[in-house]
C-alpha cells in the first residue's frame, strides 16, 4: 500500500515542484517505488523528471478518456503521469456529483504498485487541488521566508478544514516547510520564520525543522531533467531533501534499523 504525499501551497515561487521532484529522487535512490503525478497544468514537474508530453495525461484519465495505468510514463527518474495546459479547462469538465474523489478513485487500481504516489499541485485552490487533497494521505506546505508567502494561507487552512470534514478525514498535515531559505542569518528571514510558526500554530502542525537552502543546483536540475540528488548530490539543497525524508519516512533508509 502506498503513501500518497500531496505537496501544495495556493502560491506559486515557493517550491512545490522542486520539493516533488527532490522527494521522489530521495525515495528512489533508496529502493522506493515512485509514482510522480503532474496535477499542475503548467507541467513542470512533467518537464523536471524527463516524461515527454504525447499520449495520455492526467486530464485524459480524470475525464475517463483512458485507464490511469495507459497514462504512466517511465523515465529514468521514477514513473510520471503528466499533464499540460489541457488541464486548466478541468474547472469546467469535472461536473459529476463525486468530482471531488475522482483522482483518489482512479488511484485505486495502482496504488499497490507504488510505495510512494507523489501529487504536485496547481498554484490555485481548484477542483484539481480538491482532488490532490481528497486522494492524499500527507500533505506538505512548502514556503518561502518572505512576508509574501504569508498571503493565502489562512484560505488554505479552511480549505484543508473543509477537505477533512467533507472528503477525507484521514489528512494528515505533516508540516509547514521553508524553502529557498538563505545560507546566512537575516532579520528578515528570522521575522518571517516567527510568524510562519504563528500561521502553523493555527493550521495544528509543525515547522518542519529541516529548511531547504536556497540553491543554483535546485533552479539548474530541470533543465537536465534530473533530480537534484542525481545533479548536484553534494548541493546543500540535495542534502537538505535527504534530510528532509530521512526526518518524515526514516524508515527507507537502509541503516535506519
Amino acid at each position: 500500500m502506498s503513501t500518497i504525499i500531496v505537496v501544495t501551497n495556493q502560491k506559486g515561487g515557493v517550491g512545490k515542484t522542486t520539493t516533488c521532484a527532490s522527494l521522489a529522487g530521495v525515495f528512489k535512490a533508496n529502493g522506493q517505488k515512485v509514482l510522480a503525478i503532474d496535477m499542475d497544468p503548467q507541467g513542470n514537474l512533467s518537464f523536471s523528471l524527463g516524461a515527454e508530453d504525447v499520449g495520455f495525461t492526467i486530464h485524459d484519465a480524470l475525464n475517463g478518456k483512458c485507464e490511469i495505468e495507459d497514462a504512466i510514463k517511465t523515465t529514468d527518474m521514477c514513473d510520471v503521469i503528466t499533464s499540460n495546459i489541457v488541464l486548466s479547462g478541468s474547472e469546467l469538465e469535472m461536473t459529476t456529483v463525486r468530482r471531488e474523489f475522482v483522482l483518489k478513485d482512479l488511484l485505486k487500481t495502482v496504488k499497490n504498485k507504488y510505495d510512494y504516489i507523489i501529487i504536485d499541485t496547481p498554484p490555485a485552490l481548484s477542483v484539481l487541488t480538491i482532488n490532490a487533497y481528497t486522494a492524499a494521505d500527507e500533505l506538505i506546505i512548502p514556503m518561502t521566508p518572505e512576508i509574501l508567502s504569508l498571503q493565502g494561507l489562512t484560505q488554505l487552512r479552511e480549505t484543508i478544514i473543509a477537505v477533512r470534514k467533507y472528503y477525507n478525514k484521514k489528512l494528515n498535515l505533516r508540516g509547514i516547510l521553508l524553502t529557498k531559505c538563505p545560507g546566512g542569518r537575516q532579520l528578515l528571514a528570522r521575522e518571517v520564520e516567527e510568524m510562519v510558526r504563528l500561521v502553523a500554530n493555527q493550521f495544528n502542525c509543525d515547522v518542519l525543522p529541516v529548511k531547504i537552502t536556497n540553491s543554483v543546483a535546485a533552479a539548474e536540475a530541470p533543465a537536465h531533467q534530473e533530480t537534484l540528488n542525481i545533479y548536484s548530490p553534494s548541493c546543500r539543497a540535495a542534502r537538505d531533501y535527504n534530510a528532509l525524508a530521512r526526518l518524515l519516512y526514516p524508515d527507507i533508509f537502509p541503516d535506519s534499523e
